[in-house]
């Protein structure tokens, strides 16, 4: 088994970390999103590792994590003078800036191409070790490649066992939901969204005085940047997942149960089920940032449930509830 830190953790897990990093060994650490699988980013073999325990495809680029700003000229050989001022705006924070890659970046963290994922994340533990580490940390989701994200030690510990040699338990992630991801490579004067995530399109319209395009225009074609959790069943989870209307969920489930599936309904408590058992449906919050921030927990406990379809409730389409969608 990993050494499981205690929570909170002291500085003596941090040193251990640290020195663990350094000695290419891989560490899970806490952010605000989700729990990250780290290992140093100048160090290939360390990188490589990374992607064995997950079993993800080498072809997709991972997101490296430093400890301040200041990171942008040594990671980027290019940085927008809009990429500075959503750092700025947003960094600690849930949000990724694509950039031109420089040459400290290697083609096993961005996946051959010639653009970089950086990030500075926003938590507390996370980022003393990056300050004490010193370098940028490539740092994907800790868990099993196309699995559900991890909020929790727990959730670590459950996917990925004794595969990696340290885990700083930093709570539950309190946003719950993967940082947002800002092209600014392929066009710095129009940046587009490549991944939905807390930060919207409206907060990055008021720091940039620009519009932001949704979506990669030229995905699939031949250039078009390929960024971290674009794939389409990145974080998928072990049922089958139906998002419906509130006021079709409790057909469609009754229907699905019926025809002899196991149903789980994820829906706020004040939709109704006539019909339905209460161990056939899971309450889940109203907005949108609450229920990112636990849809991940919800889809484990359908899991352990042994559910083979879950019929979600669909948050609006804005803001929290387009990452939720995604």
């Amino acid at each position: 088994m990993p050494r499981m830190s205690p929570s909170p953790s002291t500085p003596a897990d941090i040193d251990l970390a640290v020195a663990t990093l350094r000695a290419g060994g891989l560490v899970v650490l806490p952010t605000e999103t989700v729990y990250g699988l780290a290992g140093d980013a100048s160090n290939e073999l360390a990188v490589r590792r990374i992607f064995a325990v997950k079993g993800r495809p080498a072809s997709h680029p991972v997101i490296v994590h430093v400890a301040g700003g200041d990171a942008l000229d040594g990671w980027a050989r290019a940085v927008p003078e809009g990429a500075r001022r959503l750092a700025d705006a947003f960094w600690p924070g849930p949000l990724t800036l694509v950039l031109p890659r420089s040459a400290q970046a290697l083609d096993v963290v961005t996946g051959g191409q010639d653009t970089v994922a950086l990030r500075v994340p926003d938590h507390p533990l996370t980022l003393a070790v990056l300050r004490a580490f010193g370098g940028g940390l490539a740092a994907p989701s800790a868990n099993r490649f196309g699995h559900v994200s991890p909020t929790t030690a727990e959730h670590v510990r459950a996917d990925l066992g004794v595969e990696v040699e340290l885990v700083l338990d930093g709570g539950p992630c309190t946003i719950g939901v993967e940082s947002t991801i800002v092209d600014l490579a392929s066009d710095p004067a129009v940046p587009a969204i490549l991944r939905s995530g807390a930060i919207t399109a409206g907060d990055l319209e008021r720091v940039l005085g620009v519009a932001v395009r949704l979506g990669n225009d030229a995905a699939g074609a031949e250039g078009a940047v390929r960024a971290p959790g674009m794939l389409a069943a990145h974080y998928a989870p072990r049922a089958g997942v139906e998002l419906v209307s509130a006021s079709a969920a409790a057909e469609r489930a009754a229907a699905l149960t019926a025809g002899g599936r196991h149903v789980l309904l994820v829906a706020p408590a004040d939709v109704p089920a006539p019909g339905l058992a209460a161990e056939q449906r899971l309450d889940a919050p109203v907005d949108p940032a609450g229920v990112a921030h636990v849809r991940y927990a919800l889809l484990r406990v359908a899991a352990v449930r042994g559910a083979s379809i879950v019929r979600g409730v669909a948050p609006p389409q804005s803001g929290h509830g387009l990452a939720v969608g995604d």
